[in-house]
């Protein structure tokens, strides 16, 4: 049974062709849009990668990963041989991805590295990110026709990850962030994701006392929770998006681990989700 925190039914859970994935309302209604968040099933993954892996490189055969790419394609309406993946390790990199890219993680190799975030502007070209409990950050610009997708855990929340990528997409596409159509992903809940003073002491840096005492709250000894859910809404309605296009998940990766990864309960042992986000051709 699917774990909501709180009300309403956005992310939706959609089924087909026995591939389950989660979308957003607010991005569905694009028509020129592709999106979806991968579940942990309908792949052929085994054992402490069951069933849908995404991520190459975390010690599974790349003919299995490349089999789960093609079903959720199949599924969601992505060709999976053109897809772009992100090189993540917790920077605020963003990279602009254009048709030499196509394939470029799945038939081909990276010729990039420490990249959390993509920006296109050109149809056909699904986008990928990935994710076990840091959150997901959707852009789609009407306007200029153009998208982004970035990874943003803790360290990239606090490096404004979400702002970084609305500027991006300004300089690359003209992007005016009261324009665009943004949606905060699947990840870790704020009464989940527990954390030492140390990594409050470089959100109290980032964010006033108020937002602090919004996005943090205490825990057991010296221990807070953060809630990053927040935390990334207060970052886009300060970089100018409106309130009223920010969809914001309420399913929690820690609090659904039978139909999602997390590196907090699973550790490194466990496969990776992804956020996939495409201009349609």
């Amino acid at each position: 049974m699917l774990i909501r925190k709180g009300t309403g039914e956005d992310p939706r859970l959609i089924e087909k062709d026995k591939v389950p994935y989660l979308e957003f309302e607010a991005l569905k209604k694009q028509s020129w849009l592709t999106h979806a968040f991968s579940t942990r099933l309908g792949g052929v993954s085994s054992g402490c990668f069951a069933s849908m892996n995404l991520g190459f490189g975390r010690g599974e055969e790349d003919k299995i990963v490349a089999e789960n790419y093609k079903r959720l394609g199949d599924a969601v309406g992505f060709d999976w041989k053109k897809v772009v993946l992100s090189h993540q390790t917790h920077t605020t990199n963003v990279r602009l991805v254009t048709e030499k890219d196509a394939g470029k993680g799945t038939v081909r190799e990276r010729d990039y590295t420490d990249v959390d975030g993509l920006i296109t502007n050109e149809p056909g070209l699904p986008l990928v990110t990935f994710y076990a409990d840091c959150v997901p950050l959707y852009f789609a610009d009407p306007k200029n026709k153009a998208i982004g997708l970035s990874h943003s855990g803790w360290r990239g929340t606090v490096g404004r990850m979400g702002e970084k990528t609305l500027k991006a997409m300004n300089e690359a596409f003209g992007t005016q962030p009261q324009d665009v159509i943004a949606a905060i992903g699947p990840s870790i809940c704020g009464d989940c994701f527990e954390v030492g003073p140390e990594v409050v002491e470089e959100f109290a840096k980032t964010f006033s006392k108020k937002q602090m005492e919004a996005i943090c709250h205490a825990g057991r000894n010296d221990r807070s929770y953060l809630d990053l859910w927040r935390a990334n809404r207060i970052i886009l309605e300060e970089a100018g998006v409106q309130p009223q296009n920010i969809s914001v998940t309420n399913i929690c990766t820690r609090c659904n681990p039978d139909l999602l990864y997390s590196h907090r309960i699973m550790g490194a042992q466990r496969g990776n989700l992804a956020a996939i986000l495409m201009i349609r051709e």
